[in-house]
């Protein structure tokens, strides 16, 4: 459920036996019997059809007991959920899976160690999984050389907002973004131009123009001050409120937390208002320093249960370090300039 965020779900819908295949070999690999796809309930289509794959190869002797006679047997289900953005972190993942409330649990144990309902579980994302078959049939060095940069293999890098072609596409790790933004997606629209953009999903820092340059891999992003994170970036256009923008991402978080700890359960509401506040014109110069002061402790990794209050705070507070003048025109006019 990562706010601009559509990679896996391309991929379930479009090929759902490279992931059955995937999750095939690296449960045969780590030994496991029994394995589940754990999918948001909206995903309808993907989940349709990952159940048709799931017949077709139970009726090919590719699971269920004894697969093509090797001794070797696993059954594999496909789990929709009730959602929830928490269900990305792994254990909360297993909560739910449980039948639990989607809070994440304490580590140690590591689910590796003591997961779902005590056994040792490995949780994994799909395009992790779907690169699986290809390096098992091709090599790791094959694998090793599909990369520009210094990670390997390829990726599927994303592109939504005012673009000409918002998409997804799977290129070389490394790839730079001014490529992926001008090349791809087909550079801004008419009218439009790029004022910043979220380079991995609605949980990252903004980077601006003067970063178009950088290759798309993860230490490269991270000295930029950002995280590559899921690799799809949405786009802020210069026409688009930076503030609104960054309330409809908080937004988001507030609701999706799980409530476990305080920072997140109060402070993101907290932060979802004062932002309101800015957006509509009843913000106060002192908003801008409790804005600051709810990213230095609700940020920090540590101050939370899980990572998901320190990632919402990513883009808020990189929206003050770059667009610091849009909020305080939004505060000084008592309206938002971009309405």
């Amino acid at each position: 459920m990562e706010p601009g965020t559509f990679k896996d779900r391309l991929l379930m819908e479009c090929d759902p036996h490279q992931l059955i295949e995937g999750m095939i070999l690296s449960a045969y690999t780590i030994g496991a019997d029994i394995s589940y796809i754990f999918i948001r309930g909206e995903y309808l289509v993907a989940i349709q059809r990952l159940r048709d794959a799931l017949q077709e190869c139970y009726a090919a002797g590719l699971l269920g007991d004894n697969i093509l006679g090797s001794g070797y047997s696993l059954e594999m289900y496909v789990h929709p959920s009730a959602g929830r953005y928490i269900c990305g972190e792994e254990t909360a993942l297993i909560n739910a899976l449980e039948g639990k409330r989607a809070n994440p649990r304490a580590k140690p144990p590591f689910p590796q160690v003591s997961g779902l309902w005590g056994r040792p579980t490995i949780v994994n994302n799909v395009e992790t999984l779907c690169n699986i078959p290809h390096i098992i049939d091709r090599g790791a060095d094959w694998f090793k050389t599909l990369g520009v940069g210094e990670d390997a293999g390829t990726k599927l890098f994303g592109v939504s907002g005012k673009v000409n072609n918002p998409g997804c596409w799977e290129l070389p790790m490394g790839t730079p973004i001014r490529e992926i933004i001008e090349e791809h997606a087909g550079g801004m629209r008419d009218g439009y131009q790029l004022k910043g953009f979220l380079p991995g999903g609605g949980s990252t820092d903004f980077l601006t123009a003067e970063h178009l340059d950088l290759a798309m891999d993860y230490n490269v992003i991270g000295a930029a001050g950002s995280r590559m994170g899921t690799g799809t970036m949405i786009i802020l256009d210069d026409r688009t409120c930076p503030v609104g923008m960054v309330l409809n991402l908080i937004r988001f978080f507030a609701h999706e937390s799980c409530g476990f700890c305080t920072p997140c359960r109060d402070g993101l509401p907290w932060s979802r208002q004062v932002l309101q506040d800015i957006e509509e014109g009843r913000g106060q110069p002192e908003d801008l320093e409790t804005l600051a002061y709810q990213i230095k402790y609700i940020g920090a990794i540590g101050n939370t249960h899980c990572a998901l209050a320190p990632g919402a705070m990513e883009p808020l507070q990189s929206a003050l370090k770059y667009f610091y003048d849009d909020f305080k025109q939004h505060i000084s006019s008592g309206r938002c300039p971009y309405h």
